[in-house]
C-alpha cells in the first residue's frame, strides 16, 4: 500500500483521490477551502443556487467510469440527463440558431438558416472524426510519453495551423466560424493561438451530446465527497499545501503550515504555478482568465429561454438559465467577455433580453474575486500556440513521483477533460 497525498479538492483531485483509494492506497486529500468541489460547487443566497462553474458536461462516458471504477454506478447516485440543444446562438447580423446535438438535426436547423449551411458544417465537424480516434488513443484516455509520441500525434502536436486559420480556409461564413471558435472564447482563449486540432470540440457536442445534472453540476462534487469518505479518504479542509517536499530529487511529502505530509506519490491538482517546487517547470505558460460573472435571481414572468443562450459580439454575453429558485422565481448566470463598459444586465438589454424589472437579488464576481477565491483559474492553461501542449504537466512531471491532474494538467479544462487528468494519474501510479 502506497501512501498518496492529492493536493486540491476539486473535481480532478476528488477523482483520482476516490481511484486511488478503491485501487488500495492509503490516500490523503488537501484542500485549502472549507469546502470540496471547486469550482464545481454553487452559489446559494436569498434561496436562489447557481452553479458556480460548468453547468453542463460533454463526454458523458467520463463520469460512467469515475463512478463505476470507484463505487457505485452514476445512474444509482445521480441524474445524467441529456439536452436537446447544444445551446442557441444570437449572430450580430441578428439571426438565430438554435443548435441540435445529432447531426441530423444539426443539418436540418442550419439549412433553415441558409440552404447549404447543414452540409459545410457537417463536413467540417467530419474532419474532426480521426483527429479524435488518433488523440483519444494516445493522449487522452492513455498516459502519453512525450518523447515517445507516434507519428500521428507528433504530426499534429507539431503542426503550425491554429484554428482561426483552418476556420478562415475551410469556413466562408462568419456564423459558422462562430460556431466553431465559441467554445474557446468563452474560456478566454484567442483561436489564433489555439492549435486547429482542438476543433474537435465540436465534433464531441455533435457525437456524444451535452449533458446535464438534474439539481445541477455542483450534485457530482457533493456526491463525489461522499464517495471520498466511502473509500476511507482522509480529507483535511483549510489546509492549503505549501510546497512539494523533494529529496534526493523525488517528492517525498507535501509540507503545509501544520508539518509535512510524507508520501510515496504526490498528486497536484491544483495551478502548479502556486507551489515552488512546480513553479520552474510551468513558467512559460499563462492561465486563462475566466470571464465577468453576474448571477441573478429573477421574479415574474421573464423570456423562455433554453439552458444557455450565446450573444455573439464584443462584449460576448452567455446567458445560462438553468439555476434552481423558488416556485415561480428563476436563476440565471450571465457571463461577459470583451470589451465590457457597462453593467451585464445593460448590456443583455441591449441584445433584447431585459430582465431588470424582474430582478430581485444579484452576485457579481469579477475575473479576480474568482481567481482569489478558488486559489487560481479553474479554465487552466491559456493556448499561446502549439507549445502549449507539451509546457502543460501531467500526468507526470520531471520530477519522479510527482503527477498532476485538473484544469491545469494533460489534457486540459472542462468537466471531461479533467476527469479523464485523473484517471490518466491513477493508471500511471497503478494498484497498490
Amino acid at each position: 500500500m502506497s501512501r498518496v497525498v492529492v493536493v486540491g479538492g476539486g473535481l480532478g483531485g476528488m477523482a483520482v483521490a476516490a481511484r486511488l483509494a478503491k485501487s488500495g492506497h492509503e490516500v490523503t486529500l488537501l484542500e485549502r477551502s472549507p469546502d470540496l468541489g471547486g469550482a464545481l460547487g454553487s452559489v446559494s443566497e436569498q434561496g436562489f443556487t447557481w452553479d458556480a462553474g460548468a453547468s453542463y458536461t460533454l463526454l458523458p462516458a467520463v463520469l460512467r467510469d469515475l463512478f463505476r471504477k470507484t463505487g457505485r454506478p452514476l445512474e444509482r447516485e445521480l441524474d445524467l440527463e441529456p439536452l436537446d440543444l447544444v445551446r442557441e446562438h444570437r449572430f450580430e447580423d441578428d439571426t438565430t440558431l438554435a443548435l441540435p446535438t445529432s447531426r441530423a438535426g444539426q443539418l436540418r436547423a442550419l439549412d433553415a438558416l441558409e440552404p447549404g449551411l447543414g452540409e459545410r458544417w457537417a463536413t467540417h465537424v467530419d474532419s474532426y472524426t480521426e483527429d479524435w480516434e488518433v488523440l483519444r488513443q494516445h493522449y487522452f484516455e492513455h498516459p502519453w510519453e512525450r518523447t515517445d509520441l507516434p507519428d500521428a500525434v507528433r504530426r499534429r502536436f507539431d503542426s503550425r495551423e491554429m484554428l482561426h486559420k483552418r476556420l478562415k480556409r475551410t469556413l466562408k461564413d462568419e456564423r459558422l466560424r462562430d460556431l466553431a471558435t465559441f467554445p474557446f472564447l468563452a474560456d478566454g482563449h484567442d483561436p489564433r493561438n489555439v492549435p486547429a486540432w482542438m476543433g474537435l470540440v465540436a465534433y464531441l457536442e455533435q457525437r456524444f451530446g451535452t449533458w446535464h445534472v438534474r439539481g445541477g453540476m455542483a450534485r457530482v462534487g457533493e456526491v463525489m465527497a461522499g464517495r471520498l469518505t466511502t473509500r476511507g479518504v482522509t480529507v483535511l479542509l483549510g489546509t492549503p499545501a505549501c510546497d512539494v517536499v523533494l529529496r534526493d530529487g523525488r517528492a517525498v511529502a507535501v509540507r503545509t503550515d501544520e508539518g509535512e505530509i510524507e508520501a510515496d506519490e504526490v498528486v497536484v491538482a491544483v495551478d502548479p504555478r502556486g507551489l515552488p517546487a512546480l513553479a520552474p517547470l510551468v513558467e512559460r505558460t499563462m492561465p486563462a482568465i475566466p470571464p465577468v460573472v453576474c448571477h441573478v435571481g429573477l421574479e415574474g414572468e421573464v423570456p423562455d429561454l433554453p439552458h444557455e443562450v450565446v450573444l455573439h459580439g464584443d462584449p460576448l454575453l452567455v446567458v445560462r438559465t438553468g439555476g434552481q429558485a423558488p416556485e415561480g422565481r428563476h436563476a440565471w448566470t450571465i457571463h461577459g467577455r470583451g470589451k465590457i463598459a457597462e453593467d451585464l444586465l445593460r448590456a443583455l438589454a441591449r441584445h433584447r433580453i431585459d430582465v431588470r424589472a424582474q430582478l430581485v437579488h444579484r452576485v457579481d464576481r469579477s475575473p479576480r474575486e474568482l481567481v482569489q477565491q478558488w486559489g487560481s483559474s479553474p479554465l487552466g492553461v491559456l493556448w499561446q500556440g502549439r507549445g502549449t501542449v507539451r509546457a502543460r504537466l501531467g500526468p507526470d512531471t520531471p520530477i519522479p513521483h510527482l503527477h498532476t491532474a485538473g484544469a491545469h494538467a494533460t489534457p486540459g479544462s472542462g468537466l471531461p477533460f479533467v476527469g479523464l487528468s485523473a484517471a490518466l494519474v491513477a493508471e500511471r501510479i497503478g494498484p497498490a
